[in-house]
């Protein structure tokens, strides 16, 4: 096979298929005495395994995993693609969490007027203390009153610490609940995040569906090395 052939079958330019081979992502290509490259249907599965896990995985670790498995480290490549599906459990596991918490949000009455660090402190349970440290971390955002200088915590603001008390319970730390919080406020509420939830939850499906085709695909190479 020549590299056009390759590159045809994919819809990918011939520098690409080259480029790929000199990444390692291909083993290498026999060479005629003329020089030219030439393909084996090896070169063919092993292109087609690199495709599928791309999407499951990304082009860094699908890379990462053809080279390994052409170097004959197979275990480092199942070790990478563990790896891989733990990531994908653990923005799992961060999904439940939070739709966990908007779950037991969503009971409570629609907040209503301010309040301050005292008794928001004991609303939720915590210390005043632990507030000022979710402020520093950009997980509360509440204003100062101009004569007292004291912390006002607004509606929206009550929402975001109950939101954080939660998520702190299930044991996620404030650069993960930072994030999180930012959806929540650029969603306008919290309402309007369940859509984005919907969407986080089918783009992680998604994720999955295309492991298991990449693994697949992966499989049937690891079967032509096999045998």
């Amino acid at each position: 096979m020549r590299p056009v052939d390759l590159a045809r079958e994919h819809d990918l330019s011939t520098q690409a298929i080259r480029n790929y081979e000199d990444a390692g992502i291909l083993p290498a290509a026999e060479r005629t005495v003329h020089g030219y490259r030439t393909y084996t249907p090896r070169h063919a599965r092993a292109l087609r395994a690199f495709l599928a896990l791309v999407p499951g995985h990304g082009h860094q670790t699908a890379t990462a995993i053809m080279r390994a498995v052409n170097r004959g480290a197979v275990e480092d490549a199942l070790r990478l693609i563990d790896e891989s599906h733990g990531l994908l459990l653990d923005d799992r596991r961060t999904l439940q969490a939070v739709e966990a918490a908007l779950r037991d949000l969503a009971p409570v009455p629609q907040e209503r007027g301010d309040t301050f660090i005292g008794p928001l402190a004991r609303r939720l349970g915590i210390r005043p203390a632990t507030l000022r440290k979710w402020e520093s971390a950009g997980l509360v955002r509440p204003r100062r009153d101009p004569r007292t200088g004291y912390r006002v915590y607004s509606a929206a603001d009550v929402r975001d610490a109950r939101l954080a008390h939660q998520l702190r319970r299930g044991g996620y730390l404030l650069e993960q609940i930072a994030p999180l919080l930012a959806q929540v406020r650029s969603a306008g509420g919290v309402a309007p995040l369940e859509s984005t939830l919907r969407d986080w939850g089918a783009r992680l499906s998604d994720r999955g569906r295309a492991m298991l085709r990449g693994a697949a695909a992966l499989d049937a190479y690891l079967g032509d090395r096999d045998a």
